[in-house]
C-alpha cells in the first residue's frame, strides 16, 4: 500500500471536508526480535483473514464520528523492516478517532492476523 496515495485518495472522497478533522495511521513493521523474550527473529509468516479484517473495518467505520476506516495487510514471509499492516481511521474529532484506531488495531491483531516467527 502506498500510504501517501491512500491519504490523497481519501481526501478526494465526497464529504471528506465536512466530516474529517483528524486522520490517524498505523504502520506495523516486522521487528527483528520476538516480543515474548526478545530473541532474534529473521522473519515472520503472516496469514491475514481478509474477511474478518473487512468485518472489523465495517464495524469501526460505523462508529459515531468515523468517516472512513481502511485496512491493508501483507501476507507471506516478511523480514525485519518490512511493512506488515496499515490501518487508517479518518473522523471528526480526536476522541472518536483515537479510540477507533486503538480498537481497530487491537481487534485486527487479535482476531484477523496470525503470525509465526522465524528465529535466526
Amino acid at each position: 500500500m502506498d500510504i501517501n496515495k491512500a491519504l490523497a485518495d481519501l481526501k478526494k472522497e465526497p464529504g471528506f471536508n465536512d466530516n474529517v478533522g483528524m486522520i490517524l495511521v498505523h504502520n506495523g513493521i516486522v521487528r527483528g526480535w520476538s516480543r515474548a523474550d526478545r530473541a532474534k527473529v529473521s522473519g515472520i509468516e503472516i496469514s491475514p483473514d481478509y474477511d474478518k479484517m473487512e468485518e472489523i473495518r465495517q464495524e469501526i467505520e460505523a462508529r459515531e464520528g468515523i468517516f472512513r476506516a481502511v485496512a491493508h495487510a501483507n501476507s507471506g514471509t516478511m523480514h525485519p523492516g518490512d511493512d506488515v499492516l496499515y490501518l487508517i481511521v479518518a473522523g471528526d474529532i480526536r476522541e472518536n478517532v483515537k479510540a477507533a484506531l486503538a480498537d481497530f488495531l487491537d481487534r485486527v491483531k487479535a482476531e484477523a492476523v496470525s503470525k509465526k516467527e522465524i528465529f535466526a
